[in-house]
């Protein structure tokens, strides 16, 4: 039986706290400019979705991630992660009234250092 190193237990645990305070500052983010969040860390069959906002008639699908730096924050987010969460969210679409129709966008909410949020809407475009 395998044990995990007890600092990178440690690290793993202060990774996963740091993400969950950084979904809930974007999510007051979201919900300051009257959008309410639908789902946290929802799962789907491309893997999870951090946040999911409505706006309107619109679904937001929203990934998080948190860094020293925005720039150290984008970095993170690959192609590869991209496209599961496209999976996901047309099987969340799936069961809203309006199926593949829902109008929908990706973004991509960062979070400094600082705990200072910046979202970049339609972030999967083009990419």
């Amino acid at each position: 039986m395998t044990h995990a190193h007890p600092h990178r237990v440690e690290r793993g645990s202060r990774a996963r706290l740091s993400g969950l305070a950084a979904e809930e500052s974007v999510a007051r983010h979201y919900a300051r400019s009257g959008r309410a969040v639908l789902a946290w860390r929802w799962r789907g069959p491309g893997g999870e979705i951090d946040l999911i906002v409505r706006e309107g008639a619109r679904l937001v699908f929203v990934e998080v991630k948190a860094s020293r730096s925005f720039e150290a924050a984008t970095a993170q987010l690959g192609r590869r992660q991209m496209d599961r969460i496209c999976r996901s969210a047309e099987a969340y679409c799936g069961e809203m009234p309006d199926g593949a129709l829902t109008e929908m966008r990706f973004d991509l909410a960062l979070v400094d250092g600082q705990g200072e949020v910046r979202v970049i809407e339609n972030a999967f475009d083009g990419g």
